[in-house]
C-alpha cells in the first residue's frame, strides 16, 4: 500500500496552493481577458480568427486552472445563444481534452476509501485509464467472482478545490457587479450557487450509484435499454464501481453498420428512451453526450453516467406533453403560453423578441440539423430579451434544451435526414393506445388526435405563403434600414482619431522608456524599445495621413 505521506505530497499537491496565489491567478486571467477583449472592441478587431486566438487562449487558462474551470467550460459550450460561436467550439473541445491523473494517485484513492490493497480487492486491475474526465478516470478491474468491472475514481482534492474556487469566483462576481452594473440584471451570483450545488452532488458517487438503480428502475420493462450494475461493496463517495458494459459509441455509424445494427432502430429507441424520461419519469440524464451512451452487438443502448440527472417536477409533465406538440405542428404562441405556464418566461409588455426568437427556432430547428450559426441571425432578439429579462430559466429547462440538442446531433450524425416526429412516432403510438390512465397519457391522445386534423387541413402554397407573410410583418422581422451617409462618415473619422490617439501614446510611452534604459546602460533593451516606438509611429504616420485624406473627401462632398 502507498504511504500516507506519499498522499500528501501527490494527490493534494494542486488543490493545496496557497488561497491567495490561486486567487491573484484566477483574478489576473479574468482582467487579462477583459482587457484583450476591451482592445479588441476599441480597435474593432472582430473577426473570427480573432476571437478564435482568444478562446484558445482562455481554453488553455481554463485547463491550467483544473477541474472546476473545465466544468464552466463544458457548460458554457452548450450556450451558443449567449457567447460568441468561437467560443462555443473552443470550449466543446474541453470535453476531449481533460488529461488523466497518475495511476498511483488513483491506486492510493482506491486503497484509501476502501480500506484494503488493490491486490486484495481485485484479482486484475489496468492501472490505464480507459477514459478521463474532468471530475474523475475510470479503470478496468476484475473481481474474485470472475465479474468483469469498471473502478471510476474521483480526482484527488477535488472537494477542498471546490471549496477554494466557489469562495474565488464569489468575489470575483461581487467584483464584477461594482465594476460593471450592467451584470446585475444577469444575477450572477444565483447562477454560481446554482453550477456549485450540482457540481456537489455530481462528485458524491453514492449519489450517482442512487441515481443508476433508479434509472434502472425506470427502464425495467424495456429489454432493449441496459444500464450498468453498481457493486455497493466497492463503491464509496470518491470510488464508484460498476458493471462492464462494452458498447460500440452511439454516434459511430460505419462501425454499427458493419456490426448490421439498424440505425433507424437506435434513433427511435434513443428519442423513446429520451421522451419516456423527459414526460413519463420527470427523472432525466442531463448530458447525454455520445461518451455516456452506446450500442450493444445485440442493438441495446447502454447509458452510463448518473452524477448528472436531473428531475421535473409532476405538475409540469402535462403541460410538457403540451408543448412537445406545440413544437410538432410550430405553434409559437402555443408554445410561449406554456412556457408562461411553466414559469420560465415572465410576461412583459413587448413580446415581440421572445416571439420572435421562438418562431425562428421552430422554424430553423425542427426539420434540419441545429447549427448554432444561426443564432448569429437573431442576435437582436437576444439581446432584446436579455434587456427586458423576460426569461427566467432554471437549470432543469438549461438542461432539456441541452440534452435535446446533443440527442439531436447524435441522431443527424447517424441519418442526416432523420425527422424527429417520424422518430418520436413509436413513443406517441404506445403511449396513446396504453391502457393506462392518467392526465399526462389523456393530454397525449388529445394532442395526437389534434396534430392529425392539423396535418388533414393544411393550407395550400399560396396560403401558406400569404400567412408566412403576415407572420412577418406582426413580428416586425420585415424592417427597413436607413443608412446616413453623413453619420458614417463621422464615426469612421471618429474611430480614426482614436487610433492616432493611441498609436501616438504607445510610440511616445515607448520613446520615453527606450530613453531611460538607453541612460542606464541597458543597451539591448533600449535598441528593443526604439524599433517599437518606431513600429507604432509607422502606424500613426499612417493613420493620420488617413485621416487628413478623409477630411478632405468630407470638405469636397460638402461644397458640391
Amino acid at each position: 500500500m502507498l504511504k500516507s505521506t506519499d498522499s500528501n505530497r501527490l494527490s493534494l499537491r494542486r488543490s493545496s496552493r496557497s488561497p491567495f496565489f490561486r486567487q491573484l491567478k484566477v483574478f489576473g486571467i479574468a482582467f487579462r481577458l477583459a482587457f484583450f477583449l476591451w482592445c479588441d472592441r476599441l480597435l474593432n478587431r472582430n473577426s473570427s480568427r480573432r476571437k478564435h486566438r482568444r478562446a484558445r487562449w482562455l481554453v488553455t487558462k481554463m485547463l491550467e486552472l483544473g477541474p472546476t474551470y473545465i466544468k464552466i467550460g463544458q457548460a458554457l459550450s452548450t450556450r451558443a445563444d449567449l457567447i460568441p460561436l468561437e467560443y462555443v467550439e473552443e470550449f466543446s473541445k474541453l470535453q476531449d481534452r481533460v488529461p488523466p491523473f497518475s495511476s498511483k494517485l488513483a491506486i492510493l484513492a482506491i486503497e484509501t476509501e476502501l480500506g484494503q490493497q488493490l491486490e486484495t480487492l481485485f484479482c486484475e486491475f489496468n492501472p490505464i485509464p480507459l477514459a478521463a474526465a474532468s471530475l474523475g478516470q475510470v479503470h478496468k478491474a476484475r473481481l474474485y467472482t470472475g465479474e468483469d468491472v469498471v473502478v471510476k475514481v474521483q480526482r484527488p482534492g477535488l472537494a477542498a478545490l471546490f471549496n477554494l474556487d466557489f469562495e474565488i469566483l464569489h468575489r470575483l462576481v461581487r467584483l464584477g457587479n461594482r465594476l460593471l452594473p450592467d451584470l446585475r440584471k444577469f444575477d450572477l451570483e444565483a447562477i454560481y450557487r446554482e453550477f456549485f450545488e450540482l457540481l456537489y452532488l455530481e462528485i458524491d458517487y453514492i449519489h450517482e450509484g442512487k441515481n443508476a438503480e433508479r434509472f434502472q428502475e425506470n427502464f425495467r420493462s424495456y429489454h432493449r435499454v441496459a444500464v450498468p450494475k453498481i457493486y455497493w461493496e466497492y463503491t464509496t463517495n470518491k470510488i464508484l464501481t460498476l458493471e462492464y458494459l462494452p458498447g460500440i459509441k452511439i454516434d459511430d455509424r460505419s462501425t454499427l453498420e458493419a456490426h448490421r445494427i439498424d440505425t433507424q432502430e437506435i434513433i427511435k429507441l434513443g428519442i423513446t428512451c429520451y421522451l419516456k424520461q423527459l414526460l413519463e419519469d420527470g427523472f432525466f440524464q442531463s448530458d447525454p453526450h455520445p461518451g455516456n451512451m452506446a450500442v450493444s452487438q445485440r442493438g441495446e443502448i447502454i447509458f452510463y453516467d448518473f452524477g448528472t440527472m436531473a428531475e421535473v417536477k409532476a405538475i409540469a409533465k402535462e403541460q410538457m406533453v403540451t408543448t412537445f406538440f406545440a413544437i410538432l405542428k410550430k405553434d409559437t404562441d402555443k408554445v410561449i403560453e406554456t412556457l408562461i405556464y411553466m414559469g420560465l418566461i415572465e410576461p412583459v409588455a413587448d413580446m415581440t423578441p421572445v416571439r420572435r426568437m421562438i418562431n425562428f427556432l421552430l422554424e430553423e430547428f425542427r426539420d434540419k440539423p441545429v447549427d448554432v450559426r444561426a443564432f448569429d441571425r437573431i442576435s437582436d432578439e437576444i439581446y432584446a430579451i436579455f434587456e427586458q429579462q423576460p426569461f427566467r430559466l432554471p437549470p432543469q429547462m438549461t438542461f432539456i434544451v441541452k440534452s435535446l440538442t446533443t440527442l439531436d446531433g447524435i441522431a443527424r450524425a447517424l441519418d442526416p435526414q432523420y425527422n424527429l416526429l417520424a422518430a418520436a412516432q413509436p413513443y406517441i403510438k404506445s403511449i396513446a393506445f396504453s391502457k393506462q390512465q392518467g392526465n399526462i397519457l389523456g393530454a397525449v391522445a388529445i394532442q395526437t388526435r389534434d396534430l392529425i386534423r392539423d396535418k388533414l387541413k393544411q393550407p395550400s402554397k399560396i396560403e401558406r405563403s400569404i400567412l408566412r407573410l403576415e407572420s412577418r410583418l406582426d413580428l416586425g422581422e420585415l424592417q427597413i434600414k436607413v443608412r446616413s451617409l453623413e453619420s458614417e462618415r463621422s464615426l469612421k473619422s471618429i474611430q480614426l482619431g482614436i487610433k492616432s490617439l493611441i498609436y501616438t501614446c504607445l510610440s511616445g510611452f515607448s520613446l520615453l522608456s527606450a530613453t531611460i534604459l538607453l541612460v542606464s546602460y541597458f543597451k539591448g533593451a533600449a535598441i528593443a524599445l526604439f524599433c517599437f516606438s518606431g513600429f507604432w509611429f509607422i502606424l500613426l504616420l499612417r493613420s493620420l495621413m488617413s485621416l487628413a485624406v478623409k477630411e478632405r473627401l468630407n470638405k469636397m462632398t460638402q461644397k458640391q
